[in-house]
């Protein structure tokens, strides 16, 4: 599991010193429904696919 979440969103109440995430929790989306298979397709910029898709 992730230790730090970076953010470089200046303007977000959440980010911290050193572009990190202070928020409780993490929420990433899909443009394209419930799978997606590029990370163009997400909000998430450390997306990579499952094995098989």
């Amino acid at each position: 599991m992730a230790q730090d979440v970076l953010c470089e969103v200046s303007n977000c109440v959440h980010n911290m010193e050193g572009n990190k995430c202070g928020a409780d929790a993490i929420y990433v989306v899909s443009h394209k429904g419930k799978e997606a298979s590029r990370q163009e397709e997400t909000d998430c910029k450390t997306f990579e696919p499952e094995a098989g898709m």
